[in-house]
């Protein structure tokens, strides 16, 4: 089904339309649901404007540039967001205190089945309320779509989840002791610093590769890609919890262990569907852990965003809250039994040579 290889129909013939229309009135259907769902709990559907002076400031994630050309030629830099997480905390700064996004995002260098330039987020917050709240939002999402697309299970590349089963909770700790054998927090500090040492010598005894100018949040991320990330959301979903502090920029720590953040992930047959997080309000930290992030990016592909100020004067004044974005199109993908996101979309981008 809409087939992305040279010699495939594009997707708006119309025997390829028809053969993808099913899964997208499925969508249709997955959204509205949703919409319901959010209006019953007393949620405020949100627009965030897509144009934003920073498009986010995480190391890894690229973004689209354009300009701004006042009426006297001026010209400024803008960029599409990779998120409308910025515009929605302003919103809670400004009141609101429980706001839904259903809407466009747009991440550059990202192309295949799990991932496409354009997407559609779903994000949504609570003022005043824990983060253990999403983890059960999340647990009624997955529910309701799979109700609305009529699946009974969740499957991808050999993979099975039940959607309707209450997902396990598995802190990111306890998944590296699991699936790698390696004690992840015996290489971060009561403080959240980490040793890179300490984790390149426990990635070097279980057999994993290692390069020498691996940072530690590289050694962090190979053990998530190849031992843990695929064998979670098996059987349930798994819900990935207390990241170190490390690989949560936008978490507040736990009151737990300080070593590690109020972050989760939730996981269905291997596939992320979504990142929730307990809210750093603290702008002082936020600006540090930016410019970190953006000095791991300059290091790595050579560039850097700037901050969004505006952002940050309003984290000032934002009250407590808990927030979770979830890929929109992925939940469709998994509850309509589709193998791609793209044939869930109704318009997928065409990149001509």
């Amino acid at each position: 089904m809409n087939d992305t290889s040279p010699d495939a129909s594009p997707w708006w013939t119309p025997h390829v339309h028809a053969d993808r229309r099913p899964r997208l009135m499925l969508r249709n259907a997955i959204a509205a649901s949703l919409r319901d769902w959010f209006a019953a709990e007393d949620f405020v559907e949100v627009e965030a404007a897509a144009l934003q002076v920073s498009p986010g400031n995480e190391a890894h994630l690229a973004a689209f540039t354009t300009q701004a050309i006042g009426p006297d030629g001026t010209r400024s830099p803008l960029y599409l967001h990779t998120s409308p997480e910025f515009a929605c905390k302003k919103l809670l700064a400004a009141g609101e205190q429980r706001i839904f996004s259903l809407g466009p995002v747009y991440r550059n260098r990202e192309r295949g089945p799990l991932h496409h330039p354009e997407f559609t987020m779903l994000e949504w917050y609570r003022v005043g309320e824990a983060y253990e709240s999403l983890m059960q939002d999340c647990a009624a999402m997955l529910a309701l779509a799979a109700t609305r697309a009529g699946a009974t299970r969740f499957s991808f590349r050999g993979r099975d989840c039940d959607p309707i089963a209450e997902p396990e909770r598995l802190t990111v700790a306890d998944a590296f002791t699991r699936y790698a054998g390696i004690d992840l927090l015996a290489t971060v500090a009561a403080d959240g610093a980490t040793d890179r040492d300490a984790l390149y010598a426990a990635l070097t005894q279980a057999g994993l590769r290692t390069a020498p100018d691996d940072s530690w949040s590289d050694l962090f991320s190979r053990v998530m890609v190849e031992k843990i990330e695929p064998l979670l959301g098996q059987g349930r979903a798994t819900i990935l919890c207390e990241y170190p502090l490390a690989e949560a920029a936008l978490a507040r720590p736990s009151p737990r262990d300080a070593r590690v953040a109020e972050r989760f992930e939730l996981y269905c047959c291997g596939v992320e569907l979504a990142n929730g997080f307990g809210e750093l309000t603290d702008a002082d930290e936020q600006r540090r852990r930016f410019i970190i992030e953006m000095d791991e990016k300059e290091r790595i592909y050579g560039e850097r965003y700037p901050l969004d100020e505006d952002f940050l004067a309003a984290l000032a004044i934002m009250p407590q809250a808990s927030g979770i974005a979830l890929g929109f199109d992925r939940l469709v993908m998994l509850a309509t039994g589709a193998q791609k996101v793209d044939d869930v979309i109704w318009t997928p981008v065409s990149v001509q040579d």
